[in-house]
């Protein structure tokens, strides 16, 4: 007997508690579970006529589908991992065709800022980078995966996706809850124990926003800066993507320290296109864009990062009468502004 009889031969309750992502197939297809206890294939038999008639299938045809369903799940996960140590940008040239001279290599764990006017090549070089450049875009330049040219399917591979992008501007719609929207995630990603993780990417979520949030809160009330933590969160836990883009984090609404330290926390280069003194000196690095090209990197120095634990207090005071002004309080000012 293979694998996929024996499978048929599981009742519906062991094969939900053995494979969890097994779920997805009675909900695309629609099929009530009534019994638990009925194995898959006398389920199926089960199935009367007219129902089946409808879908257009037979019950040998569904347990077609069952067996190749199934067959693709485990296919998944037995994937190797994306397994990205580091990614090297080799130059290429800017809009006056003035080549790049840069050969900038960067780690997992690494904050990276680019910075640059609007209309720079910002966009550009996260594109380069996303879909993983071989001297075939405007700019020339060439990315390397962990030191060598990138496999040719990757390019194009959903599973191998390098960017995930946060956006300034998120606008939930779907009618369902947080809980109920993050569970739906983890399932998809066909993660064990999506219950507890949705558990644990709320919880965060709620270390970066403001007003507290719970499983149970539509997941179209949230604001603006809850839907941004919501998102950090989930990505730090969800995501596969290597690299994760953010555009302007700095008028997000929430903890940025601690949305940074969450996302490399969970070996992720971060880029962040940022106009904010206090974000550049937290990377590790500042790529300056001008004219289409990379004019300069700059190593964040001792200095600045000095220069950052002022920053920082200052930051700290404004949050102070930010949330003094958030709960109603008369604002207080005090000498520490005037230091």
């Amino acid at each position: 007997m293979n694998e996929s009889d024996l499978l048929e031969e599981l009742t519906i309750k062991d094969l939900l508690d053995k494979y969890p992502y097994s779920k997805e197939f009675f909900n695309i297809n629609g099929l009530p579970i009534d019994d638990v206890k009925i194995s898959i294939r006398d389920y199926i038999n089960s199935l009367g006529y007219v129902f089946l008639e409808d879908m257009g299938l037979n019950q040998e045809d569904l347990l077609k589908r069952f067996r190749s369903f199934m067959d693709r799940m485990k296919a998944i996960r037995e994937e190797p991992a994306f397994n990205i140590r580091d990614i090297t940008i080799l130059g290429g040239r800017n809009k006056s065709e003035k080549p790049e001279e840069i050969d900038l290599k960067i780690c997992i764990g690494e904050i990276i800022c680019i910075v640059g006017p609007t209309g720079s090549g910002k966009s550009r070089l996260l594109a380069d980078i996303e879909w993983m450049a071989q001297r075939d875009t405007p700019t020339r330049r060439q990315i390397l995966i962990n030191g060598s040219v990138p496999p040719r399917d990757w390019r194009f591979s959903v599973e191998h996706k390098l960017v995930a992008q946060l956006s300034q501007n998120m606008n939930f719609v779907m009618d369902v809850s947080v809980g109920e929207f993050i569970t739906l995630h983890a399932q998809s990603r066909l993660i064990d124990n999506s219950e507890i993780k949705t558990q644990e990417i709320v919880f965060h979520a709620n270390q970066l926003s403001g007003e507290r949030f719970d499983m149970n809160t539509p997941l179209t009330s949230l604001s603006g800066g809850q839907s941004r933590a919501l998102m950090v969160a989930d990505t730090a836990f969800l995501s596969t993507s290597p690299i994760v883009l953010i555009d302007e984090i700095e008028n997000a609404g929430i903890n940025r320290k601690k949305a940074l330290e969450l996302l490399i926390g969970q070996n992720k280069i971060v880029l962040i296109a940022t106009h904010d003194p206090l974000l550049a000196l937290m990377g590790n690095k500042r790529i300056v864009v001008k004219n289409g090209g990379i004019k300069k990197v700059i190593n964040t120095t001792s200095n600045e990062k000095k220069g950052l634990l002022r920053l920082t207090e200052i930051d700290n005071i404004l949050m102070k009468y930010r949330e003094s002004l958030r709960n109603g309080q008369l604002l207080e000012i005090g000498d520490e502004l005037l230091c």
